[in-house]
């Protein structure tokens, strides 16, 4: 009877094993800007350092540390007697020229009209005529130096050479200042908009001119930049690449970037290290694919798997250098249309036939 009882479960078929479910996307192929996270630090516009133009006590400062001024403010003034002496005593000079230039001229007239009539000899009137001309050369000296005089007075009144934020000033009231002075006086920085000095490796920069040199990546334009700040918080306004460097950094090998960031409060400090993330080309036949997606052969390449004909799993060597948030950007090895594994990659193996269902939109 045991034997019997055995002949017939050998006799019977096991049922047969539940297909293996999988969740797939259809892979899409689009514009993709290709970003990248590059460290910077930020760095005023403009910078102008006040220094003195003539030698003189200071005698007042105009300004409030720290604040902001406008070009053309007065920021210090000197004592300014000992050049508006100079300036009176330049002007008196000139109008004593401009007397003697005129009496001058009479007597130079006076004797052209005595030669005609035989009069005065010819060397006489030239020589009145010489004297009327050197006259007239010592007018214009003094108008000079009365304009030298006039521009060295108003350098007694220190003007903002630029408009910006002031810094602490290296001078107090009764301090004499020279024109060779090495510390300067002030500094002042226009900090909106601001720069930012990005780094970047000369060979990804060289990789990059030759992608968009061959037309697998195509320009961005502007090329927008936005700034992460040292706690991680983005910085709410949008700047713009607007200059790369002819020179690589012998010591470091990068290339010096910048970007134009608005500043309309001044908040961003020059010196402060931050991270730049920049659109630097748009791969245009890009495919995202998320990250859980794609996994690795024991050399190391990026893999995908794919359902093919009949519901077949294949298993599709990649080119997955980039991340797109969750995502890898594919740029070689799928195409469009195909549909992708990303649920239920442990249990799908090349070669099989698996079940297929639609993933969620964010893959997971």
């Amino acid at each position: 009877m045991a034997l019997a009882a055995l002949s017939a479960c050998n006799s019977q078929q096991s049922p047969p094993p539940a297909p293996i479910v999988v969740g797939v996307i259809t892979a899409k192929a689009g514009a993709v800007p290709l970003m990248t996270e590059l460290t910077g630090r930020t760095m005023a516009s403009e910078v102008a350092e006040v220094r003195p133009q003539v030698a003189g006590i200071v005698i007042e400062r105009l300004f409030t540390e720290g604040s902001n001024v406008r070009q053309g403010q007065a920021l210090y003034q000197i004592d300014p007697r000992p050049y508006a002496a100079t300036h009176d005593q330049a002007q008196a000079a000139l109008a004593n020229a401009q007397a003697v230039v005129e009496s001058n001229r009479l007597k130079a007239e006076r004797f052209r009209a005595l030669v005609a009539s035989g009069g005065i000899s010819k060397q006489d009137a030239a020589d009145a005529q010489a004297t009327y001309n050197q006259s007239r050369a010592q007018v214009a000296a003094a108008r000079a130096t009365l304009a030298g005089a006039a521009v060295n007075l108003g350098y007694t009144r220190i003007l903002a050479p630029i408009s910006g934020r002031i810094g602490k000033t290296s001078v107090t009231k009764g301090a004499l200042v020279t024109t060779d002075q090495t510390d300067a006086m002030a500094k002042i920085q226009r900090l909106d908009p601001i720069w930012v000095n990005i780094q970047q490796s000369s060979s990804d920069f060289i990789a990059l001119r030759k992608a968009l040199e061959s037309g697998k990546l195509s320009s961005p334009g502007s090329a927008p930049v936005r700034i992460v700040l040292a706690d991680g918080s983005m910085w709410p306004i949008e700047g713009h690449l607007d200059f790369a460097d002819i020179d690589v950094n012998e010591e470091t090998g990068t290339v010096t970037l910048r970007a134009t960031v608005p500043n309309p409060n001044g908040d961003l400090l020059p010196g402060l290290f931050v991270k730049a993330r920049l659109t630097q080309g748009i791969v245009t036949n890009g495919i995202l694919v998320p990250q859980t997606a794609v996994g690795r052969d024991q050399r190391g390449n990026a893999t995908v798997l794919v359902v093919g004909a009949n519901d077949t799993v294949e298993q599709r060597t990649v080119t997955a250098n980039t991340t797109f948030g969750p995502d890898w950007l594919i740029t070689e090895g799928l195409r469009p249309g195909e549909r992708v594994i990303v649920q239920g990659q442990l249990r799908a193996r090349p070669g099989t036939k698996v079940k297929v269902v639609a993933a969620p939109a964010n893959g997971g």
